[in-house]
C-alpha cells in the first residue's frame, strides 16, 4: 500500500500535499494526503546483528559506520507478478554504480545525536503554514481552525470492526502532537526506543539529516538493487517463497481492525529484528517505510524505455527532471508494519509508493546511502554511459 493505508498510501507529511476528497475535508492538512497506486486522497485523521549506528559523519574511515558496501551492478527493475501494479511496469534493465548504504533504518538514537548537535526541528513539530499551503489548494479554499494547523502527523488509529478499506480515514487519525518523539502523540515517547526506526520525517526531514551525516538519500534504483540482495528477477527479497511472520515486520490478520501479532510486533519493530537480505541489510521488506531521493511518476518506467529507444540498459537512473514544485510527490520504498496481502503487498522490493515532500507518517523513516569508494578503494562507474 501506499505510505498511509495500503499500507496507507503516503499521505503528505506537512504542508503541501493536500488533495480533496470525500475522505475529508477540503482543508485536511497535507500532512494526511494519501497516495495509493498514484491517486492522492485526504485522510483524517534474527540470524544476524546489525552494526551499531555510530555517529557517521563523512570521511573518518574507509568503512562509514553502519553502513555496507553494493558493488555496482545490473539488474532487472520493476515487477511483473500476480500482486505487481501497473507502475511497476514495464520491466526494464538498469545498471547502478557501487554505493554504500546504512544496513538499517536511521533509528531514534541516530536521529536524535544530529538534532542534539543541530537544533534541528522536523516539520511535524511546527505549525502548519497556511500561506504556503494555500498555494496549493483550489482558489478559495477556507483557512481551516487553527486547532487543524497545530504541529502534528497522521498516526494510525486501527478501528474495532471491519471497514471499507478503500477510505484510509478509517484508521488514520490527524495527531496534533505527533512527532519523532512522540511516534503515537501525546504521552507516548521513545524512551527506551534507540534502536526502533525514526518516524515522522519528511523527505526535507531526511535530506537534513543526510547532509549532517555526509550522506544522501538513496535513488529509486539503488534502493531496489540493494534491497534484492543480489537475487534477480524474485518477487521478494527471500526469494519466491511467500511472506510469514518470521521474514518480515508486516500485518498478520485481517486489515486494518484484526492484527494477530504473529511476528511480535503491533507497530515498528526495533531495526534489525527480522534476517537480513543477501547483502546484509535489514528490514528492506516491511517494518517503516524508506524515503529515496527520486521524484515519483507511476509512468516513470515507461518513459525511461522509450527514451532509450526500447532497449538497452539505462544507467543510473534518476528519476523524473525538472525544476522541483511544492506539489512534487517523492518515491517511497519497503513496505512496513501494515502491509497485508488482503489490501496490499508493498513489502516486495519492486512495489513504488509516493508522497508529497511535506508528508510525515506513523510508519514512514528512511535510510541513508553515500557515494565510493568502496572497500579498498573499490569503484564501479558508468557515469559516463546512457545504455548500451
Amino acid at each position: 500500500m501506499g505510505a498511509m493505508g495500503m499500507e496507507p498510501m503516503g499521505h503528505s507529511a506537512r504542508a503541501g500535499a493536500w488533495r480533496a476528497s470525500r475522505a475529508a475535508p477540503p482543508w485536511c492538512r497535507g500532512v494526511c494526503a494519501a497516495l495509493y497506486v498514484g491517486v492522492s486522497v485526504f485522510v483524517w485523521g534474527a540470524d544476524a546483528s546489525p552494526p551499531e549506528g555510530g555517529e557517521g559523519r563523512a570521511g573518518d574511515k574507509s568503512t562509514p559506520p553502519g553502513m555496507v558496501w553494493i558493488p555496482g551492478g545490473e539488474f532487472t527493475m520493476g515487477g511483473k507478478d500476480a500482486l505487481a501494479r501497473e507502475n511497476e511496469s514495464p520491466l526494464h534493465r538498469v545498471r547502478v554504480d557501487g554505493f554504500w548504504i546504512d544496513a538499517t533504518e536511521v533509528t531514534n538514537d541516530e536521529f536524535r545525536r544530529f538534532v542534539d548537535a543541530t537544533g534541528y526541528v522536523t516539520d511535524a513539530e511546527k505549525p502548519v503554514n497556511w500561506d504556503e499551503l494555500s498555494k496549493q489548494l483550489p482558489k478559495g479554499t477556507p483557512r481551516p481552525p487553527d486547532e487543524a494547523l497545530r504541529p502534528g502527523s497522521p498516526v494510525f488509529s486501527p478501528p474495532r470492526q471491519r471497514v471499507d478499506t478503500g477510505n484510509p480515514g478509517q484508521w488514520w487519525r490527524w495527531t496534533a502532537g505527533a512527532s519523532w518523539r512522540h511516534p503515537e502523540g501525546p504521552g507516548s515517547s521513545i524512551e527506551g526506543k534507540g534502536r526502533y526506526p525514526v518516524v515522522h520525517v519528511t523527505h526535507a526531514d531526511a535530506r537534513a539529516y543526510c547532509a549532517w551525516a555526509g550522506k544522501r538519500l538513496p535513488t529509486e534504483a539503488e534502493w531496489e538493487f540493494a534491497a534484492r540482495g543480489g537475487l534477480e528477477g524474485k518477487i521478494n527479497v527471500w526469494g519466491n517463497e511467500p511472506i510469514d511472520h518470521t521474514r518480515a515486520n508486516t500485518w498478520q490478520g485481517e486489515f486494518p481492525h484484526q492484527n494477530l501479532k504473529e511476528d511480535g510486533h503491533a507497530l515498528a519493530a526495533p531495526v534489525g529484528s527480522f534476517p537480513p537480505n543477501g547483502y546484509g541489510l535489514f528490514d528492506m521488506a516491511g517494518n517503516v517505510w524508506e524515503w529515496c531521493s527520486d521524484r515519483y511518476r507511476a509512468d516513470e518506467y515507461a518513459r525511461r524505455v522509450q527514451a532509450a529507444g526500447g532497449a538497452g540498459v539505462i544507467v543510473n537512473p534518476r528519476g523524473p527532471g525538472g525544476p522541483p514544485t511544492a506539489n512534487d510527490q517523492y518515491v517511497q520504498r519497503g513496505g512496513s508494519f501494515l502491509c497485508n496481502d488482503s489490501y496490499c503487498a508493498s513489502y516486495r522490493p519492486s512495489a513504488r509508493m509516493a508522497a508529497t515532500g511535506d508528508t510525515s507518517l506513523h510508519h514512514l523513516g528512511f535510510r541513508a546511502a553515500k557515494d565510493g569508494p568502496g572497500p579498498a578503494g573499490e569503484v564501479e562507474s558508468a557515469r559516463n554511459e546512457r545504455t548500451e
